[in-house]
């Protein structure tokens, strides 16, 4: 079978090359940027002028190889799509980067304002196996002298090694006592626990300078950007960037009694205050006792290069260190035929199992199953962090179109007085076997799916 996959793939290659419209297919692929999944659309775009309803341009695709325009899928996952993934990681570090040193409509004076970096952890819902390390030299994994046997039998002690591309790492040593209705919980509540401690970190720095959170509006305000991650064992945390303005952004500095040390101390206690209940289930959760809270510099360990990486680098990222699926559960699918580990099945299993209690509706648990019960935006940013990933794809799509104009593929004119007519039609997504093969020798990229 895999013989036969292949001669067919080789048969579509050379099939493709043969076609008259070749040169202008490869064209098509080399504007997705190697898009392993591009989308296939029919239909037309018509110029007209305002004034008399004269036609100035046309633009239809039935003159288009296979009568389709292929564009980028622009989806953020590496796991689908590694070309539009990297588009979207380097607009992501531009971004996250502009709120630290400035650009992109952020002045420079800007880097000079107090900034941290904050990592919130889920608390334990069982013990895991992990890899540890202390000055170089791997560490026991969970090496007890007097462990205790659980209910199951198991001792719950682990005095291995672990490389770092064990399969065990993240899972419990015993699944049977793990909490998996606690783990897939609180990720479908931590973006509700986030948004409560962005409200406790406002108010606790107030409070730390003598100040209402309306008086403190008057002085400073807080802007943050973060990123979503998804731990081994399956539960996210959240890594942040918060930083201190002047009252009107990152146009003007912050009062010198708003440190990066009073925001520290606000961080802290925000951090270990704030809960969130599922109140039909009447469990209460918090974040874990693991806050790292580090000063951004301009030089050092922690620049401010190193967190915009950081953080674009997992914005690109979803569920796939846990072993689950990259697409959603469909009701017809047998969870145990999955192709997924045991850990990342029971996780699943228990979303599907909350999720079909009423009262647990809106945690929308069965839909969000194979991101474990996240359903939050794993990147955001505050309005006046920095520039937005919109404000970023428009210059791109600006630049693309003065390129089009200044090489004869548009007409030049007056925007305003043009009416434009557009009508587009899906008409598919992906590439054939052969057509996959060809452009990732066009683009230098892996090879993709199939229509």
């Amino acid at each position: 079978m895999p013989h036969l996959a292949h001669s067919h793939a080789v048969a579509g290659m050379i099939h493709r090359l043969n076609q008259p419209d070749y040169d202008r297919w490869a064209c098509q692929i080399k504007r997705t940027g190697g898009c392993r999944q591009p989308i296939h659309l029919r239909g037309k775009v018509e110029h007209y002028d305002q004034a008399t309803g004269h036609l100035l341009h046309r633009y239809t695709t039935t003159q288009e190889p296979n009568g389709v325009l292929r564009v980028p899928c622009k989806t953020r996952r590496v796991t689908r799509c590694p070309a539009c993934a990297e588009v979207y990681r380097a607009d992501t570090y531009q971004l996250v980067r502009a709120g630290l040193v400035g650009g992109k409509g952020v002045p420079d004076t800007v880097s000079s304002h107090p900034c941290l970096f904050v990592t919130l952890t889920a608390p334990s819902f069982g013990a895991v196996h992990v890899r540890r390390e202390k000055n170089g030299k791997v560490l026991p994994c969970h090496a007890r002298r007097n462990a205790q046997t659980c209910p199951h039998g198991q001792v719950m002690s682990c005095t291995e090694r672990h490389s770092a591309d064990d399969p065990r790492l993240g899972e419990p040593l015993c699944p049977d006592c793990y909490d998996y209705d606690g783990s897939v919980l609180f990720n479908a509540i931590s973006p509700e626990l986030w948004r409560r401690f962005t409200l406790a970190l406002r108010r606790r720095f107030a409070k730390l300078n003598d100040l209402t959170v309306k008086a403190l509006r008057e002085h400073v305000s807080i802007a943050f950007a973060k990123v979503a991650e998804y731990q081994r064992r399956g539960v996210v945390h959240f890594h942040a960037v918060i930083r201190l303005d002047g009252p009107d952004g990152p146009n003007s500095p912050p009062p010198a009694w708003a440190t990066a040390d009073a925001l520290a101390q606000a961080v802290q206690h925000a951090a270990a205050v704030v809960t969130a209940e599922v109140k039909p289930l009447s469990r209460t959760f918090q974040w874990g006792t693991q806050l790292d809270v580090r000063r951004i510099t301009m030089n050092g360990d922690l620049t401010e290069q190193a967190v915009a990486a950081y953080i674009a680098k997992y914005a690109t990222k979803a569920a796939e260190c846990v072993g689950t699926l990259d697409r959603r559960i469909q009701p017809l699918d047998n969870l145990d035929a999955l192709p997924i580990r045991e850990h990342a099945r029971r996780l699943i299993a228990a979303c599907m199992t909350l999720g079909s209690r009423p009262g647990l509706a809106d945690l929308r648990l069965t839909h969000w199953a194979h991101m474990l019960g996240f359903r939050g935006h794993f990147s955001t940013k505050s309005r006046h962090y920095s520039t937005t990933l919109g404000e970023l794809r428009t210059a791109r799509e600006e630049h693309m179109r003065t390129e089009e104009i200044t090489t004869g593929r548009l007409p030049l004119f007056d925007e305003d007085t043009v009416l434009v007519i557009a009508h587009w039609q899906y008409a598919g997504q992906g590439q054939s076997a052969g057509d996959a093969l060809l452009s990732a020798a066009i683009t230098g990229t892996t090879s993709g799916g199939h229509l």
